[in-house]
């Protein structure tokens, strides 16, 4: 009989721990759920992306450039629901943003719209990386967006100012100049430098 009464004891209280341990479960997954809630509103949110042409001549290059043309139109699609498609789209802006070093116009393959266009590809990969992180800093990529569309910004005015400056009609002679100087930095500075203990002969 005592065994019996042991043995009943005993399934009572494994019953009673498992309800506990479902009890714990539940208010961690409950937690964790609030958590990814309030991540995704913040993201949500922050997801404002500067998708139009914000000058003529970007909105030229919206025309005839394919590749800016695409990225534009993939930022400006907001992804709705949940977290992966946060993370689905911010793939796919990355994708387009490496292909924004493909086909650029002549006038624009320059120096410093090359250089903006890799920042621009710089932190659109560091925002896919952050929102595909398990714990997502929120705080990061809200930040992160902000930054992408400063760097949208500066790109199209450095594309404004590359067109405004060849507007400006060249005085005569410049261009000989100009090239000139081109030249004459081409050759190298061929006379050894004086050494300055060499006693002088007078």
């Amino acid at each position: 009989m005592k065994y019996k009464i042991s043995l009943f004891l005993l399934l009572i209280f494994v019953l009673h721990s498992c309800q506990g341990e479902d009890e714990r479960r539940r208010a961690e997954n409950e937690k964790v759920a609030k958590k990814n809630e309030k991540i995704f509103n913040n993201i949500n949110k922050a997801w404002i992306f500067i998708d139009e042409p914000i000058n003529e001549v970007s909105e030229q290059n919206f025309r005839e450039w394919t590749e800016w043309r695409d990225f534009l139109k993939e930022i400006g699609e907001k992804p709705k629901r949940s977290i992966g498609a946060f993370q689905k789209k911010s793939t796919a802006i990355s994708k387009k943003a490496v292909l924004l070093n493909n086909n650029i116009p002549a006038q624009f393959n320059q120096p410093q719209i090359k250089s903006r266009i890799s920042i621009l590809i710089t932190k659109v990969k560091m925002l896919d990386l952050f929102i595909h992180l398990n714990q997502i800093p929120d705080d990061k990529v809200t930040f992160l967006i902000g930054e992408i569309n400063k760097e949208l910004v500066s790109l199209e005015r450095q594309m404004d100012k590359i067109v405004e400056k060849a507007k400006i009609p060249k005085e005569e002679g410049e261009a000989d100049f100009l090239k000139m100087l081109d030249t004459a930095r081409a050759i190298p500075n061929s006379a050894p430098p004086i050494d300055q203990n060499i006693p002088k002969v007078e």
